[in-house]
């Protein structure tokens, strides 16, 4: 019988390092889910020359990835963090209290949800201010939900990502509504119950207020995780959180101390193992850390040991030899970055003046409960504009058009008079303010995580005697259904002649709209 066919792996790590582990569900899966063809691309890529990938990391098994006999890296982890855990001065963070009753660990858990949101794409240091003020406005869960989303965007305001102020008033009313004014005492009801709240927060809210041995796994701890078990793949597939969520998951099993354990792994990954500089000396799991065994002078990447080509990786993709810079920087694999998709926006900021006074007004609408800035006061504005849409001529013509749809009796341009008498509330009372002047004002540029946003701004100026009156707000719906008709009505009255991309275009359809002074303007949210 033919001898099976083995693989490689470097021979600097010992066989301890790389002890199999049935309790594993990735190591069981990946050893039964090999197929014919994986193997055979495996192969493959074992047998190329070297010249593009580091040859030592090509056929390594799968049990380097998985985590197993945790006992004295928890107690070097533990230990690093009962020295560290104050040093940020966190207020959230507290010792894990077993004498609280259910009450009391209720509000530990709304505490650390609190600092959990808040903590999402935001730095520590930004945090801790907003936190204090947060928890004297709504020290409990009960105060948060009796207010609303106006004073709770205020607090929020300069912390970014509104959609999570929101969420956490909904979640805070639906906790008190249905659930007894508690969060849920567990981790799955957490994640399934609350809104906002997704894995990772429900573990670390569940370990940290409840002491449940429940993994958490966010930016920091992929970073570390991925490099302390030298993971190099696809940052966010399925398999690699699947490796990463088995590693953290180890960490926590059978711990009396979980909340620490995670809150500790964070806090290393964070302070230690950063993204640029990571300072390895200071880290108490570095002698584990299979990322660290590879920089160290005494490894080898080219030596090698035998190992069955079932049991071969099958989630690492092969490190380009010249990534490999001889650092744990290498890990986890750069995931590559899509650009964010451009789109131009007609912002129009309009003032009304009364002839008379010096009292100056701005007109403002909120936005959609839904979608980017949700539910925040912008002036009006027209999105996504490109083509014909957004050349200067159609752009002139944006102000009359959302004036139509925001003031009882809108003003009309001279060029577009005769055009607008077959709009509704189109009159020449002596209410309709008269526009003085429409100014570019530029462009402002702000790039979102998925979308580059150009704000074309031009300044709407208006005069008159009294207040514009404004429509009523109207639902999505609603807004909908009267934008087609309009858009009929214009085709059927103005045959043989062009109709404005402007008033076929969607426009703003909840029209939640107010006019503030002056004033008041910097302080809308």
């Amino acid at each position: 019988m033919p001898k099976r066919k083995r693989a490689q792996r470097p021979a600097s790590e010992s066989e301890d390092d790389h002890a199999h582990n049935s309790d594993s569900s990735y190591d069981e899966t990946s050893r039964t889910k090999v197929t014919q063809k994986t193997r055979k691309a495996r192969k493959k890529i074992h047998e190329n020359d070297g010249s593009t990938v580091v040859s030592g990391i090509l056929g390594h098994p799968v049990s380097m990835h998985v985590i197993s006999a945790v006992e004295p890296m928890r107690i070097a982890l533990l230990e690093w963090y009962d020295r560290v855990h104050d040093a940020r001065k966190m207020p959230w963070r507290k010792k894990f209290d077993p004498s609280l009753d259910a009450e009391g660990r209720a509000q530990r858990a709304y505490e650390v949800w609190i600092s959990e949101i808040m903590l999402q794409q935001t730095q520590v240091v930004t945090v801790i201010p907003y936190y204090n003020k947060w928890m004297a406005k709504f020290p409990t869960i009960r105060d948060l939900a009796a207010s609303d989303i106006e004073t709770v965007n205020s607090l929020w305001k300069g912390l970014g990502y509104y959609s999570r102020a929101a969420r956490l008033l909904s979640g805070a009313q639906k906790a008190v509504k249905e659930l007894h004014g508690r969060l849920p005492d567990n981790a799955k009801d957490m994640e399934a119950k609350i809104p906002g709240v997704g894995r990772y927060s429900a573990g670390a809210i569940s370990s940290i207020a409840y002491n449940h041995c429940v993994p958490v796994l966010d930016g920091n701890v992929h970073r570390l995780l991925s490099r302390f078990t030298a993971l190099h793949a696809q940052p966010k597939s399925k398999r690699t959180l699947d490796v990463l969520w088995a590693g953290a998951e180890s960490f926590i099993k059978q711990s009396k101390r979980p909340g620490d354990i995670n809150q500790a792994l964070i806090e290393l990954g964070s302070t230690v193992c950063a993204v640029r500089d990571p300072v390895c000396s200071d880290c108490p799991l570095r002698l584990w850390c299979k990322a660290y065994q590879r920089t160290q002078p005494t490894a080898s990447h080219t030596g090698a040991v035998e190992a069955d080509i079932e049991e071969l990786c099958i989630v690492c993709d092969p490190i380009p030899s010249d990534e490999d810079n001889g650092s744990v920087t290498i890990y986890p694999m750069k995931a590559e970055r899509k650009k964010p998709r451009e789109e131009l926006d007609s912002v129009n900021v309009i003032e009304w003046r009364n002839r008379n006074s010096r009292d100056r007004w701005f007109l403002l609408v909120r936005r959609p409960q839904g979608g980017l800035l949700a539910g925040l006061h912008e002036f009006p504005t027209l999105p996504n504009l490109s083509g014909t849409k957004a050349s200067a001529s159609n752009l002139a013509k944006i102000p009359y058009t959302l004036l139509q749809e925001l003031l009882m009796h809108p003003p009309s341009s001279n060029s577009d008079k005769k055009r607008l008498k077959t709009l509704p509330n189109s009159n020449s009372s002596d209410n309709v303010p008269k526009v003085i002047q429409v100014t570019s004002a530029g462009d402002v540029v702000h790039v979102f995580s998925h979308i580059k946003k150009t704000y074309r701004v031009q300044w709407v100026l208006l005069e008159g005697d009294e207040l514009p009156q404004l429509r009523p707000a109207v639902s999505a719906n609603q807004g909908a259904r009267e934008n087609r008709s309009r858009a009929k009505n214009l085709k059927g009255k103005q045959k043989g002649s062009e109709v404005s991309e402007v008033e076929l275009d969607t426009i703003p359809q909840t029209l939640n709209a107010q006019w503030v002074p002056l004033t008041q303007v910097e302080d809308a949210k």
